[in-house]
């Protein structure tokens, strides 16, 4: 910014100044009193406003103030915050999501548990499923030797 602004400078423009300050507010040079408006007349820099000493160029006050120019150190200031805003957003939207992921495979390592718990359930069913049939099988068979074993019986006393 000293650099554009050393430029403004020391172009060797000529300007013309205005009584106090107008539509751009009181402004104090650097000897106290109120800044006059000046727009530069030729050089690189035609139609540019800027505040300057009232008593320039007899006087070594060298205030001097563009205005409407934006300050390029508050550009990158803006600027770097606004990085710095969105480097933070991120990194909470990271954290968030890490959380997020976290509380994810937790669940699934809950799960996972969960389906081993039920496949073994599954397993002890079919076991006794197995054992139920054999039973009823037994059973059955038991049944019908006893319906004949009577029957034999029967005959046996007629």
């Amino acid at each position: 910014m000293d650099n554009a602004r050393h430029q403004f400078e020391t172009s060797g423009s000529s300007s013309s100044s205005r009584g106090g300050g107008g539509s751009y507010g009181r402004i104090k040079c650097s000897c106290g009193r109120d800044a006059v408006v000046r727009s530069v007349k030729n050089g690189p820099n035609v139609g540019l406003k800027f505040h300057g000493c009232p008593l320039w160029p007899d006087t070594g006050c060298g205030f001097f103030k563009w205005i409407g120019v934006r300050d390029e150190v508050d550009d990158l200031r803006f600027q770097l915050f606004e990085k710095e805003t969105t480097i933070a957003e991120l990194e909470m939207h990271k954290q968030m999501l890490e959380d997020k992921v976290k509380r994810v495979q937790l669940k699934k390592e809950n799960l996972e548990e969960d389906v081993q718990e039920l496949k073994g359930e599954v397993s002890q069913m079919r076991i006794e499923l197995m054992k139920s049939a054999r039973n009823e099988r037994n059973f059955s068979l038991a049944l019908v030797l006893s319906w004949v074993l009577f029957g034999i019986v029967i005959m046996a006393f007629k």
